[in-house]
């Protein structure tokens, strides 16, 4: 693809990933308004922010084969109706049993707003571009979550909360029109001809490739676990353990989300030259994802008497995280061109079940905790300890794995 209508492409799909991301963030920045407005526990709140990872996770299977066979741009106009449908029942939402359906349509409605622009990227663009391109695209994605911080905040003292959703969904609209100007055409290799086992057989190729079994614990725990970090607990952490004021959280997560989007545009500019270096997806991880393990288990240790220090540590744990989303084009990298949108989205739903679980988890295990007599500080530290072992664990597994898990 010549440069320039690259760096057009690029621009679109971004613009549709960033709304992706600023739907799926505005839950932590909202979580006291929906808190006090609908009467819900930790638990509910949990479930309400899950509900959207599990909608898009719901979609991934089919979305790999209808990617592989359909195209980007077709798929991803189709999946973007949905948003818009979820943006406006979220905005005349009037329940909880309401909202958490209506989140469930917004997960559905951009869940191809990363897997279609990748799976093109795979065709469309070099390895190192790839790369690149994906790093990027992340970068975009924490630029949305930052608009979903203290844009937000501010914006829910001159508007209802429910005229927020009104504007995401015109901004989806916005989406779909500039995808349907400047997208290419798909034109399908041959054996990605309607077959009747095409689903099946492409999907048992990927879910037994030794690569990623090997990557999937991590996907699920690490990566999973640092976009439930990012898009809700570290909020309510900062409110509950650390006494922030819901402005001062916003303000947190504000910062947090900047330095992501910062750390993601280092990614883009530096892969290349890593990769052309032999520090490749694998030996990153390896050597960088520890770091994680240390600060976080340093952040519930802390608890509640580095208040002031809340946010910059929990920033300091999404950067270390960051390794983890090398995983996502590796894994797209291991498998052959037209199997690209299938390997993508079963990873990404690997991900995003992750995400759904970790979200709902911490939820339950602080109630839970509760329930045991801990008080609300300790019960959240529990419950973020719960979380660690399991990061802690996946990332053995990928240890062990990895002397005879290669990529191809």
């Amino acid at each position: 693809m010549p440069k320039r209508e690259a760096v057009r492409v690029f621009l679109v799909f971004a613009f549709a990933y960033f709304l992706s991301a600023l739907i799926r963030g505005i839950t932590a920045t909202l979580s006291p308004t929906l808190t006090h407005e609908l009467s819900l526990n930790a638990s509910d709140l949990g479930l309400l922010a899950g509900c959207y990872f599990l909608g898009f996770s719901t979609t991934q299977l089919p979305l790999g084969t209808w990617l592989d066979r359909h195209g980007p741009k077709n798929i991803i106009l189709s999946f973007l109706v949905v948003a818009v449908l979820g943006c406006i029942a979220s905005s005349l939402a009037t329940s909880f049993a309401g909202l958490v359906i209506a989140r469930t349509f917004c997960g559905v409605g951009v869940s191809a707003c990363l897997m279609a622009p990748l799976t093109g990227y795979r065709r469309w663009y070099s390895a190192p571009t790839l790369m690149r391109a994906n790093s990027w695209m992340l970068m975009t994605g924490s630029l949305g979550m930052v608009a979903s911080t203290l844009p937000v905040q501010w914006l829910l003292s001159v508007m209802a909360w429910r005229e927020l959703f009104g504007i995401l969904a015109v901004m989806a609209i916005l989406a779909m029109v500039l995808i349907a100007w400047q997208a290419p055409r798909w034109v399908a290799f041959p054996s990605q001809e309607p077959r009747s086992d095409e689903a099946t057989l492409g999907y048992a190729e990927v879910w037994r490739h030794p690569y990623f079994r090997q990557m999937a614990p991590l996907g699920f725990f690490c990566y999973g676990g640092l976009v439930a970090m990012q898009t809700l607990w570290a909020a309510p952490w900062m409110i509950k353990v650390t006494s922030y004021s819901p402005t001062q959280a916003a303000s947190g997560l504000f910062w947090i989300n900047l330095a992501m989007l910062c750390t993601f545009w280092i990614w883009g500019m530096i892969n290349p030259w890593l990769a052309k270096r032999g520090f490749h997806a694998d030996r990153l991880i390896a050597c960088g994802l520890p770091f994680s393990f240390l600060v976080l288990a340093f952040i519930i240790g802390a608890g509640e008497r580095l208040s002031t220090a809340s946010a910059a540590l929990w920033a300091l744990y999404c950067l270390s995280c960051t390794f983890v989303s090398l995983a996502h084009p590796a894994v797209g990298m291991a498998f052959v061109p037209a199997l690209a949108g299938r390997a993508l989205s079963a990873y990404n739903l690997v991900i995003f079940a992750g995400i759904f679980v970790v979200q709902w988890a911490v939820g339950l295990a602080v109630d839970g905790f509760q329930a045991l007599g801990l008080g609300e500080t300790n019960a959240y530290r529990a419950a973020m300890t719960v979380f660690l072992l399991c990061s802690l664990a996946s990332y053995i597994h990928f240890l062990i794995a990895k002397s005879h898990n290669q990529p191809i």
